[in-house]
């Protein structure tokens, strides 16, 4: 089998559960050797308190053939992520691909209160994991990434900047914390662009990740039972899909058009012509915008 991303180096910062396990796995899959990050370890849980751990995605990534290292990071503590790009400098001497991932807010926002109701010290924390995370792990891990051309770093969000421009995103802190990381990719493509690199934001669409499916009370193998409750459902797409979004923007050999770009999981699929596990390519947010939005009934016809 042809691996693209033979001899590449990625880290993926927060890869224990959703859109980051998903993108791990596809990159090893692909060839790359990747460092995955995150929290929660088999010896203990993050604040969330979930069950999926990073040795979990690392057993992911080796079971499709794929090479990975299982680090446990706080990307809010700059020193723990120093160590972690020293530690890839001195193992690899190269950083091809930085996927920031690192969010974990999803406990945090409220769907309803305003901003001068919304509790201010879970607002601010929810600010510090989805841009300061970022911003810390930019930081320190780009001057190993610019060391050779050809460099990607993706910033994923949950919008593509066009539909959050337009698009109230369900609370006040929700919304400035995805606008916010649209612009860290536009502005990071300014600064790393003319060094040979390329820095792009990356939305899913309607990802059927662990934490969704739970709350929907379905699985991956019965999702569809969901479409009782919530017909646009129908529109979903697993993890790995953004996963092999990733892969093929990395083993674009012409990525650097790409700069400053912000793409979608189903935008990228129309063009790069890979499709999620089930063969279909789900393009989640032109449906949002052309049926979801507008009104319609739910009808994935000429969407997947």
């Amino acid at each position: 089998m042809i691996k693209p991303l033979e001899g590449k180096i990625a880290l993926v910062a927060g890869a224990t559960r959703g859109a980051g396990k998903g993108i791990a796995i596809e990159l090893g899959a692909a060839g790359a050797t990747v460092y995955l990050t995150g929290r929660s370890t088999r010896e203990g849980r993050s604040e969330m308190d979930r069950a999926e751990t990073i040795e979990d995605t690392a057993e992911a990534v080796e079971a499709v053939g794929g090479k990975a290292v299982a680090v446990k990071v706080d990307h809010l503590d700059p020193a723990q992520v120093k160590a972690l790009v020293e530690r890839i400098d001195a193992e690899q001497g190269r950083l091809d691909v930085l996927v920031n991932n690192i969010w974990g807010g999803e406990l945090l926002f409220s769907w309803d209160a305003k901003l001068w109701e919304h509790d201010l010290d879970k607002g601010l924390h929810i600010l510090r994991l989805a841009v300061d995370t970022h911003i810390v792990t930019s930081h320190h891990a780009l001057p190993l990434l610019l060391k050779n051309p050809g460099g990607l770093v993706v910033e994923m969000t949950d919008g593509t900047a066009e539909y959050n421009r337009d698009n109230y995103r369900v609370s006040f802190f929700y919304d400035l914390a995805k606008t916010s990381v649209n612009r860290m990719g536009w502005a990071l493509g300014k600064e790393i662009g003319p060094l040979g690199a390329a820095a792009v934001s990356l939305s899913p669409g309607w990802m059927r990740s662990e934490i969704m499916l739970e709350l929907f009370g379905v699985t991956e193998e019965n999702w569809r039972d969901a479409l009782a409750k919530e017909p646009h459902f129908a529109i979903s797409e697993t993890p790995r899909y953004t996963g092999r979004a990733v892969a093929a923007l990395a083993a674009d050999p012409d990525v650097t058009r790409r700069n400053g770009e912000s793409v979608s999981s189903g935008g990228l699929a129309q063009e790069y012509g890979f499709t999620d596990l089930d063969g279909s390519r789900p393009d989640a947010w032109r449906y949002i915008v052309e049926v979801q939005d507008a009104g319609r009934p739910a009808d994935t016809t000429g969407y997947r």
